[in-house]
């Protein structure tokens, strides 16, 4: 299979190029050129299969033969090694928690399975790959912690001042070894900027070999669409036609991944994009115009996007139908005193707690769904990644988990920069 840039889909590359690059020479998102159709028999038979299982079925027509079937296989088990469960909350809503790996959020999926296939495409090369990642929280984690101490890498991730939470920013300043942090006096949208304006300088991709781990790069978009066909092996087979999913959105490559699964025959019934108050999504879908802005500070950092770069990847799924987008997917949007009264209103009423980000998602499912419907949405980040907000709401002190309290002794390194591009080429070429 090639990959087409989405600038021009004349612009073809195979899966090995598509993922060291990152981002196309004409500046575009790489798309697979079809979207495989999964056998109607492993569908219907999604409960008899394991999460691993499940991740070699859907990503194999993607990545092999570049990849070998038995290293695919390998690196899927290695990726999938941690739960990732539907639970219930309320007679009509469930919940996929996302947030049980080593980072305890969902990019921990994308992330661990971009490493692996770093890994495979760059045996041979002598020269030091530097991965070049933008963060509104959770990407930076779980980049740095899948790429550390992964021989003959480098990262690099960019992260608003002041604006991402203070578990979050722990979990990758206080690693050292090949992960840096640079800390940018602007927004994250400044930060996503800088690393396209880096990808598309020709000196500075003479210099260095240059790729980038945020969901612009297939392989860590890819992987996500795994978790949606395991959460419906989780769910009766009855309900699933009747079953919305609520996907908290930020970038849109969480969603996007959705969307995927269900072109590759997940029976999806429809989506809803939840967002905070940055809500060019939920507007463009309602009036057919993407009109960008900066973004705003939330309490659910990580959809603080106002310019949602894989949001042209679900544009390509849908052919640029604007009518058949809007009919496919409900674009809801909520601000943070409606995210913090749904923290406290659930918990009160199931003893469930929601993180922000997920909060927003449940929120778009009692607003959305119908009589006799059933609503999934994803929990993608562990609440206790956001103790500020929650604990505050819930009136409970949060336990904190092994895998944050590890990270809360260490010392915090970074390199402050203005958002410059010059100054992070600079950085770069020293």
């Amino acid at each position: 299979m090639l990959f087409y840039s989405t600038q021009n889909k004349e612009n073809r590359s195979p899966i090995k190029e598509a993922v060291l690059k990152g981002l196309a020479d004409d500046n575009g998102l790489y798309m697979p050129e079809f979207i495989p159709l999964l056998p109607a028999s492993f569908i219907n038979h999604l409960s008899e299969y394991s999460l691993p299982q499940i991740g070699y079925a859907v990503l194999k027509n993607f990545f092999c033969p570049e990849i070998s079937e038995a290293a695919l296989k390998s690196i899927v088990e290695e990726v999938f090694d941690f739960p990732i469960p539907v639970k219930q909350v309320t007679d009509q809503i469930s919940v996929l928690e996302l947030f049980h790996g080593p980072t305890m959020a969902f990019k921990d999926v994308g992330a661990r399975f971009l490493a692996r296939v770093l890994s495979q495409f760059t045996k041979g090369v002598e020269k030091e790959i530097t991965v070049l990642v933008a963060t509104s929280g959770d990407t930076g984690s779980a980049v740095a912690n899948g790429f550390l101490d992964v021989p003959g890498i480098r990262v690099v991730v960019l992260y608003p001042k002041g604006m991402v939470s203070e578990v979050q920013e722990k979990q990758f300043t206080t690693l050292g070894k090949n992960i840096t942090a640079i800390e940018v006096d602007g927004t994250f949208d400044d930060c996503q900027a800088m690393v396209k304006e880096a990808f598309l300088d020709k000196t500075l991709r003479s210099e260095i070999i240059l790729t980038s781990a945020n969901s612009i790069n297939l392989a860590r978009l890819l992987p996500q669409a795994v978790y949606y066909f395991h959460a419906f092996a989780q769910i009766a087979k009855e309900q699933q036609q009747d079953t919305v999913i609520a996907v908290p959105s930020g970038n849109f490559g969480n969603l996007a991944a959705g969307i995927l699964s269900k072109s590759m025959g997940l029976p999806v019934q429809s989506f809803i994009a939840a967002t905070n108050v940055n809500d060019v999504v939920p507007q463009y879908l309602k009036s057919g115009k993407l009109e960008p802005r900066p973004s705003v500070s939330t309490v659910a950092n990580a959809m603080d996007v106002g310019n949602p770069s894989n949001f042209v990847r679900i544009q390509q799924l849908f052919n640029n139908n604007w009518s058949e987008i809007s009919q496919s997917i409900t674009g809801l949007a909520y601000t943070d005193k409606q995210i913090r009264a749904t923290i406290k209103r659930v918990f009160a009423a199931t003893g469930y707690i929601l993180d922000p980000h997920g909060a927003t998602a449940f929120s778009g499912l009692e607003q959305r769904l119908g009589k006799g419907e059933k609503g999934l949405f994803l929990a993608t980040a562990h609440p206790a990644k956001f103790p500020e907000v929650v604990e505050q709401e819930i009136g409970v002190r949060l336990e904190i988990p092994h895998n944050l309290v590890k990270f809360q002794s260490g010392r915090k390194q970074t390199v402050e920069m203005h958002a410059s591009s010059n100054q992070l080429k600079n950085y770069l070429l020293t």
